[in-house]
Parts: structure tokens; C-alpha cells; sequence
């Protein structure tokens, strides 16, 4: 628990550290753009092909019908609009966190390594293509388990807990490997999941309730569909900071339990060994 909420106040604070905002930048503005031209090109497609499946459901018309008996009939125009952002929102937040894995983390773990870690040595457990292979395969298994729990959404405590639950072990599985991938070796890596597999889980998940929160700015827009346009670049900055955040926590709690991994060890090796106790003739018989 003493590591678990000292490496969460010391990410918190480097938060706030001018080199953690200026790397934030990058992943920012290569996800508006890919958000932005895919609505660009996509967005009109996408609506008709939501309204006309909506239309399939012979039950529709007359939800359609009763909304507008009750002065809700605006009601339609603004859910098929949310219905597409909220069918892309996976993407998003996979994207995020793929490209603050890919394009910050590296530069945060040496950031958090040149401040607290100097001494500790890199033996590069993992590279690029291992990190790339372990994320993309994560998001992959993830993204299976997310539409395999949409059904069990219908139970309302579930769709609160099972969100936030994928979220946080592909955040654990993505954040923790890279962590670990510079200073870890293979055999390390194995070693501090098995111990600290529970409360890496438990960073994840709070990172992924912490990811939901930009579900309020999509609510913010759902009355006027054009607002859409400038709430993503809200949105998916608040996913950059709270991956560059969790990228942090990580960085704190694993470089952390690695150095106490490796003390341990040089503690067992440098024991003194008992002297040999002699044998007489009297123990042998």
C-alpha cells in the first residue's frame, strides 16, 4: 500500500512537469487529426448507416411515437449522432493510449528514471517490436472481452464496472511492460508481475474510471451535433493526460519495486554462508 500511494502523489506531481506537457502535445494533435479527418470523411456515412439500422427494428416507430407524444420527439435527431460517437469512443481511447505508449512513455519512464532511478542499470528486457507485439495484442484481447461483456451492460451495476474493468487491465498489461521493457530483464518482468500483478491491476483500474470522465463532455454536446467538432479535442486531451498520468504512476511503482526487486537479491547474495560444522566419527556412525 506504501508504494501503491507513494508513486500515485509522485506522478500526480510530475503532472505538472513542463516536459510531461510539451510530450503531451504530440499524441494530442496526431489524435485530433485522425478524429477529425475521419468525421470529416466518415461522419454523414456513419449516420445514415445508424439511422437505417435503427429503422430495421420494427419496435422504433413506435418509440418514435410515443417521444413525441410527450414533447421528446428532438429526441431522435440528437441519439443517432450519439449513438455514433459513442460507438467510436473504444477506438478513441485505444488510440490514446497506444499513441502515449508508443510516443510518451518512453520519455517519461526516463524522466522518472533520470530523477529517482540514476543508478539503476537498463537491461532492456523488451524493445520496440516486443512493446508494439504486447500492446497491440492487449488491445486486441481487450477490445474481444469488451464486445463479449456488452450484453451483461443491460445490468446496471455491470456497465459500471465492467468498462472500467477491461480499460484498467489493457492500461496495466500496455503501461506496466513499457515501465519495465528499459531496466527490467525478461526474467525481472515475470518476477514483479507475479508480486505485483494485484496492485498494478488496481493502478489500471483507477486510471480507467479516471478515462471515463470524457463521457461528461460527450453528455455536454449530445443536444447539438456540430459541438461535436470541438469537444473531441477536449475529450481525447483529457485521455492523453490521464495515460500520460497512469504512464507515471507505472513508471513510479515499477522502477520502484524493481530497485527493492534487485536489492533483495544482492542481499541474498552477499549473505555470509555458515562456516562448515566439522563431522566426527561419532555423527557419521
Amino acid at each position: 500500500m506504501n508504494l501503491f500511494l507513494d508513486s500515485f502523489w509522485r506522478a500526480a506531481a510530475h503532472c505538472v512537469h513542463p516536459r510531461v506537457i510539451v510530450l503531451s502535445l504530440l499524441p494530442l494533435i496526431l489524435m485530433v487529426g485522425l478524429s477529425l479527418g475521419a468525421g470529416y470523411f466518415f461522419w454523414d456515412a456513419a449516420l445514415d448507416q445508424v439511422r437505417s439500422w435503427m429503422d430495421t427494428f420494427p419496435y422504433i416507430s413506435i418509440v418514435w411515437q410515443w417521444l413525441e407524444s410527450v414533447g421528446a420527439g428532438k429526441f431522435k435527431a440528437v441519439l443517432v449522432p450519439l449513438l455514433v460517437v459513442l460507438g467510436v469512443t473504444p477506438l478513441i481511447v485505444v488510440m490514446s493510449l497506444l499513441a502515449v505508449a508508443l510516443l510518451m512513455t518512453p520519455a517519461l519512464v526516463g524522466l522518472v528514471a533520470q530523477k529517482r532511478f540514476a543508478a539503476l542499470e537498463a537491461k532492456r528486457g523488451g524493445g520496440f517490436v516486443a512493446s508494439l507485439w504486447w500492446s497491440l495484442s492487449s488491445s486486441l484481447l481487450a477490445a474481444i472481452a469488451l464486445l463479449l461483456s456488452v450484453p451483461l451492460w443491460l445490468v446496471p451495476p455491470l456497465v459500471l464496472v465492467l468498462p472500467p474493468l477491461i480499460w484498467g487491465w489493457l492500461t496495466y498489461r500496455v503501461m506496466a511492460f513499457d515501465a519495465l521493457s528499459q531496466h527490467a530483464s525478461r526474467e525481472e518482468r515475470k518476477v514483479l508481475f507475479q508480486r505485483h500483478g494485484g496492485w498494478l491491476l488496481l493502478i489500471g483500474v483507477v486510471c480507467g474510471y479516471l478515462g471515463a470522465s470524457p463521457n461528461l463532455i460527450w453528455a455536454m454536446g449530445a443536444g447539438f451535433a456540430p459541438a461535436f467538432v470541438l469537444l473531441v479535442p477536449v475529450a481525447i486531451w483529457i485521455y492523453t493526460l490521464v495515460f500520460a498520468f497512469a504512464s507515471l504512476w507505472f513508471s513510479h511503482y515499477c522502477l520502484a519495486a524493481l530497485q527493492g526487486l534487485r536489492y533483495e537479491a544482492s542481499s541474498v547474495q552477499s549473505a555470509p554462508v555458515p562456516d562448515a560444522i566439522p563431522i566426527t566419527w561419532k555423527d557419521a556412525q
